[in-house]
């Protein structure tokens, strides 16, 4: 039998029964789900050092286990010394069993680890249904070693869903384990 991600698991089994009864869908195919996570993160010091590009893909390679990227930038801005074609960021998407299986590391271990955690904000939603939660450091992933990190740094995490609405997203979302501020 092939490998199911837990929080998959429970997405066919609890969240989808919960959402059809919450917004009366009449098929399931028209319930949200979660299509992918993007992890990205800017590292603005690279235009002067290339090696903290190096670093930033590998730290992302670890939190997501799957392989990085390095972004380049678009244009030129010469009062940051940038040119086309610069490597000055990483990112990573993540889909299916990876996304889940990110997503269940990140509410489980993650999240609890920050100091003085009270739930995220319910406001990085942006109309179309998809939420980003910004990290102000990667130490709270259990994956990087503390001793061997050069900068704390932080990263914006994407939840790109299929929902509609922001509240449909915001109840897939809740369900699926994330811990909203209660208001």
């Amino acid at each position: 039998m092939a490998y199911v991600a837990r929080l998959k698991k429970e997405y066919q089994d609890k969240v989808v029964p919960a959402l059809t009864e919450e917004f009366g869908y009449k098929n399931v195919m028209q319930v949200p789900k979660l299509e992918k996570i993007v992890l990205s993160r800017g590292v603005g010091a690279a235009v002067a050092d290339k090696k903290l590009i190096d670093h930033a893909v590998e730290e992302l390679t670890k939190i997501s286990g799957q392989k990085a990227v390095a972004t380049i930038s678009k244009k030129d801005v010469a009062t940051f010394k940038l040119r086309k074609g610069m490597p000055i960021g990483a990112k990573v998407t993540l889909r299916g069993e990876q996304m889940y299986e990110f997503l269940d590391r990140l509410v489980t271990t993650a999240l609890p680890r920050v100091r003085d955690f009270n739930g995220i904000k319910a406001t990085g939603f942006d109309g179309r249904g998809n939420y980003n939660l910004g990290i102000t450091e990667q130490i709270i992933f259990p994956e990087i070693d503390i001793d061997k990190i050069n900068k704390i740094s932080g990263m914006d995490i994407t939840f790109v869903t299929s929902a509609e609405t922001d509240k449909e997203a915001k109840s897939l979302l809740t369900e699926l384990g994330l811990p909203f501020k209660k208001n």
